[in-house]
């Protein structure tokens, strides 16, 4: 029988969907650290795969099938080497992937990543495919050997798991489970610990983090909560995601308002700008809400940006429908927006609805709607020139590696010439040029981060 030496334990994530997928790969590879496996550089050099998955969108699954489908061969090749599905597509598919890829050796669902170094080692004493989506009430373990985030100054912190809403095209709470928050001094804790390691950077993430405490005792709320990361004295910026606009509330804005350290930007998705497919979708807000919110955001905070997401084509989307989407758009403003054809997903209310808008239609609005974001964002984007704004440096940028990039507090991409030893850094640039989706600037000097002397906000216009 095969089985892995301790020393030669290595593995290797894939991650496919949003943030709280990324979250949850750090999360499993800390748990696996912690039991002696190393982090593989890629899968050539790895002795377990693993796909953390995503199931919201059919493309998202089918990218995953086809890189199971190419590890076949290496499979047959090597034996030993092990595979593993995780996440929602596991949570939702279960036994079928091993009837459809009979060389994954073992299927992990949502809630069971601090379990992952005991499967593998049952894997290895017991053959193969293992299946493990139970456990739909256990709270993950976060581990104390956490590797950093996208950087070793920004991370991810899961605050609330699960979604409790009933959006009829989202197949979410299927998959994740029902909501269940972590305690405000455990998360401290955790932002307490990145801070001592370098992380300036935290953004907390939920599935619909607006419900964040319902479940806990005290009359917690995420307005509590964000108070009580903003203490931690070390973290320079503070984000959070994903809003529901359902769940927001003028308060949780007042909460924002009042903390200089967490970023002004709020991605919070509108889906549709038409009341009647709201209604279909089960969003339980009206636009006129959605707009409310946006004035009273706005009024707090002059400087706020606001993203969004979008789905076109929706069982009975009309003309209308989808023009009053054009409306709300053009009438707010975003900074951007995620935009997607409307695709049925199994399992979810939406699915018995009739897919009555053809497909060139669906392509049809979500290009237009994605010409009129890009005309917006170049239109925000160049309100930027002329100032200076500060940026936390992520490293060298993609497409020109003398150039570095990072974001402001509001979100925005800029690109710069300036020191390699600058990464990790609040500097601030000077902005010369824009496009839709990149600020283009000059380095003009290291901002200070402490207690004593904060970071500073960036200069924006009021609206």
């Amino acid at each position: 029988m095969y089985r892995l030496r301790v020393k030669t334990k290595s593995v290797h994530i894939n991650t496919f969907g949003c943030q709280m997928n990324k979250a949850d790969s750090e999360l499993s590879l800390g748990v696996l650290m912690e039991r002696g496996y190393r982090v593989a550089p890629d899968e050539a050099s790895a002795d377990v795969i693993l796909f953390n998955t995503c199931s919201v969108r059919q493309r998202a699954e089918d990218k995953v099938y086809s890189r199971l489908a190419q590890l076949r061969q290496r499979k047959e090749e090597n034996p030993g080497l092990l595979i593993g599905v995780l996440g929602c597509m596991a949570q939702k598919e279960a036994g079928a992937f091993f009837k459809r890829f009979p060389h994954v050796d073992m299927v992990c669902g949502t809630r069971m990543f601090d379990k992952l170094p005991d499967l593998l080692e049952k894997l290895e004493g017991n053959g193969k495919h293992l299946l493990a989506t139970g456990e739909a009430g256990n709270i993950t373990y976060y581990p104390k050997h956490r590797p950093p985030g996208r950087h070793t100054y920004q991370a991810f912190v899961t605050v609330i798991r699960g979604c409790d809403n009933k959006c009829s095209y989202c197949i979410v709470p299927s998959v994740r489970g029902h909501e269940i928050s972590r305690s405000v001094d455990e998360i401290v804790a955790e932002v307490e610990a990145l801070a001592q390691n370098g992380v300036k950077e935290v953004t907390l993430l939920g599935q619909n983090i607006n419900t964040y405490g319902n479940d806990l005792a005290g009359g917690v709320t995420l307005g509590t909560l964000l108070q009580a990361v903003h203490d931690v004295t070390d973290i320079a910026r503070i984000r959070f995601v994903t809003s529901h606009p359902k769940d927001m509330t003028p308060k949780t804005l007042e909460a924002m308002a009042a903390l200089p350290r967490l970023c002004r930007h709020l991605h919070m998705p509108a889906q549709s700008g038409s009341d009647s497919v709201l209604e279909r979708m089960g969003r339980g807000h009206t636009v006129e809400y959605y707009v409310k919110l946006i004035e009273e955001a706005r009024r707090l905070m002059p400087d706020i940006t606001i993203a969004s997401d979008f789905i076109v084509g929706f069982p009975g989307e009309t003309d209308r429908d989808f023009e009053e989407t054009v409306r709300l758009m053009k009438a707010v403003r975003f900074q951007n927006s995620f935009i997607f054809k409307y695709s049925p997903r199994p399992g979810t209310p939406a699915a018995a609805l009739a897919d009555d808008v053809p497909l060139e239609v669906k392509k049809q609005r979500n290009q237009k709607l994605l010409k009129l974001q890009s005309e917006i964002s170049l239109e925000e984007n160049r309100k930027q020139v002329g100032k200076t704004v500060e940026v936390l440096v992520e490293g060298p940028s993609k497409n020109d590696q003398r150039r570095l990039v990072g974001r402001t507090p509001q979100n925005h991409i800029a690109v710069f010439e300036g020191r390699p030893d600058l990464h990790g850094s609040l500097t601030s640039v000077e902005v010369y040029d824009s496009t839709s989706l990149t600020l283009f600037g000059r380095f003009s000097g290291v901002l200070a981060s402490s207690p004593e002397n904060p970071p500073v906000v960036a200069t924006t216009e009021d609206r």
